[in-house]
Formats: C-alpha cells, structure tokens, sequence
C-alpha cells in the first residue's frame, strides 16, 4: 500500500482539468500547449506494450493543433532493460520523470503479477494526489491496485487476469468483459490492442474527436471503440454469409443515423430471425445493437459540433436523439460535458463540412 495513501483518496477531475488547462491556455496564448505524458517501463516488458502509448500521443495531430504531447519512457533506474523478445531497450530517465508528467501510463506489468517497487508505488501515489491522469493499460492495473489507487473504483484488465485482479483486491469492482474503464482521474483498460482503444480515448477527451480519428485512420484501427464493448469477441471479424449482411446493415444504418431503427427492423432488413440478428450483431460487435446505435449517434454528435454551426436542437435530429434533451441527456452521461461546452472547447476555427457519417 502507498505511503501517501490518505492523499491518494483526494479526489481530482485528471482529464477534466487538462481539458480546462487547454481552454484556458488558448484565450492566453497562440502557441503550442505541451502535456508531457511519462510511460513507465520495467524489465522483460513486452515491446508492443511500451509502444501503445508513443504511437497514439506521439502522432502527428496537423499543422493546427493547439496541443503537443511529449511522451518520456522512464524506469525505476535508468539504463539497459531487457524485453521478452530478447533485445534491450535504453532508458535515460528515472521514476522522477513521473513528478512532471500530466499523465502517468503504466503500459503493463509481470504475468506473475509480482509486487512492485516502493518507489515505483510511491511515484504513482504523489502523481495521483497532485492530479495527474493514472492510467494503467493491460496489467498495469495491477501496480495502480497494490498502490491503493484503485480502491472503491471500477477497473479492468486483460480479460484472463481479472478474476487474479478481482481475487487480490476485493475493494475494487473489476469488469472482466469491457475494453477499458473511465473513473475521472485513473483510466484502465483490457489487454494488448484495448490499450491502444483506451490511449485514443484519452485523446479524444483532449484534442477532440475529428483529431483522434484521423490519429486511428492512420494507424488502421477502428477511430471509436465504447470501452463498455466485450474486451472478447468470439468472432472478431465477419466469416458468414450472415456476418456480411449484418456488416452491410451497419454500414447503411451508419448512413441513416436520423432515422428510427429497432433491433426487429433491422433484422427483417437482414433476413433474419430476431434471435439470430440479436446474436449474431454481439459476436461481430462484442456490443448490444442499442449501445452500438448511441455510440455512433453520439461520435457523429461530436464530428458536427467541432466542424459546424448548427443549432443542438438541428444536431439532435440529424444524428437521430429527436430532441435536444434527449442529445444533452446522452451526451452528458458519456463524456461528462454538455454538447455546448464540448463545442467552444474543440471547435475548428474554420468551420468545415461535417465529416461524412
């Protein structure tokens, strides 16, 4: 347990107060915001791990952005560590790097799930407590559990370690299935490519949603994966005749997004059974057919607002939530913010069409 662990329990916003940091910075200066982002690495750490994060914060965000991200690899000591595919890596910065990070990625840790440092526990613990962003991706939630961070939360981790994690550390409410879990402050995620579906989410949250996906259109990954989707997909990619025209149907309700749609039309559309359509849609999603709908009217929501001036009531009923209250409601509840606010914080200054649906 951290010896800072009555600071640790104080309560801070993490990417709520970057976000305002942002805001904040643009009325005062033109200039590039910096936000440095410390990637702790560790002995035998597995290299695809330790690249997640400086592949997402180290892509190119265009000539126009307002925010830099500096990402710092850092150990316990600095020097040659070792990684399981049997090369060494070279690190120049310590655990002190942690002290002036905004947010602290712990990428991964020992499938032994061995204990950590204490200083390693420490250096979490006092960012944690000045407010920095915690993020733990895979089983790096494990070192964020032994420092306490995780205590009274939800969490996540690599699907085959969460009955270890839920089984050592009973105060945390741990979900075996999602993709990552958002508590404010402390971010975890699923294994190995849900680390990169969690980094972009903590990109989204800070330079925006068109900026995020044009960073995953480039690295060839889905641009918004809700972190309540299954962290195992049976059928991760359509291998039937019945998995092509439910991708098909997808592909034409993502097109008609202001239009009513039911789980019943749908598969009639499909030529199916509502049985089959229903199991079918969560073995090639890893999601209901209704949280997969509001996740794609809410990511065209967010497309609009940054690019365009449209009314919110107009918003509401072209991305199909009828009324304003109804996108305020759902837009509140999933990005803690209202659509209005989101707006003046990642709006383009020159207004462009709407990206295509």
């Amino acid at each position: 347990m951290c010896s800072l662990s009555p600071a640790c329990g104080v309560e801070n916003s993490g990417l709520k107060d970057i976000i305002r940091y942002n805001q904040a910075m643009k009325k005062e200066s033109p200039h590039l915001r910096l936000i440095n982002v410390a990637v702790i690495a560790f002995d035998d750490i597995t290299p695809f791990h330790l690249s997640v994060p400086s592949i997402v914060f180290e892509a190119d965000l265009g000539s126009t952005a307002e925010v830099k991200f500096k990402v710092t690899v850092c150990a316990e000591n600095e020097g040659l560590l070792s990684t399981s595919s049997g090369f060494t890596i070279s690190t120049e910065h310590n655990l002190s790097t942690v002290a002036h990070a905004d947010i602290v990625i712990m990428p991964s840790w020992y499938d032994d799930y061995r204990s950590a440092p204490t200083a390693l526990l420490d250096a979490l613990c006092s960012a944690h407590a000045r407010g920095a962003q915690i993020v733990g991706l895979c089983l790096g939630a494990f070192p964020l559990a032994e420092a306490g961070l995780l205590n009274g939360k939800g969490a996540t981790t690599h699907w085959l370690a969460t009955g270890e994690l839920a089984s050592r550390y009973p105060d945390i409410h741990v979900n075996p299935e999602v993709l990552y879990v958002d508590e404010g402050n402390i971010i975890t995620s699923g294994g190995v490519a849900a680390g990169l579906d969690c980094c972009l989410h903590i990109l989204r949250h800070i330079v925006g949603a068109e900026a995020a996906n044009k960073v995953a259109r480039r690295l060839l990954i889905a641009p918004h994966r809700d972190g309540g989707q299954a962290q195992f997909i049976e059928r991760p990619l359509p291998i039937s005749g019945s998995d092509n025209r439910l991708s098909q149907i997808l592909e034409w309700v993502g097109h008609h997004l202001d239009e009513p749609h039911s789980v019943d039309s749908l598969a009639e559309r499909a030529a199916m059974s509502r049985r089959n359509f229903t199991r079918h849609f969560r073995q090639l999603t890893g999601t209901s057919f209704k949280q997969w709908l509001l996740n794609q009217r809410l990511s065209y929501a967010q497309r609009i607002l940054e690019s365009g001036d449209l009314s919110i009531e107009s918003i509401a009923q072209t991305t199909g939530f009828g009324t304003a209250l109804s996108l305020r409601k759902h837009f509140k509840s999933a990005f803690r913010t209202s659509p209005s606010v989101y707006r003046r914080l990642f709006k383009q200054e020159t207004s462009t069409p709407a990206a295509e649906r």
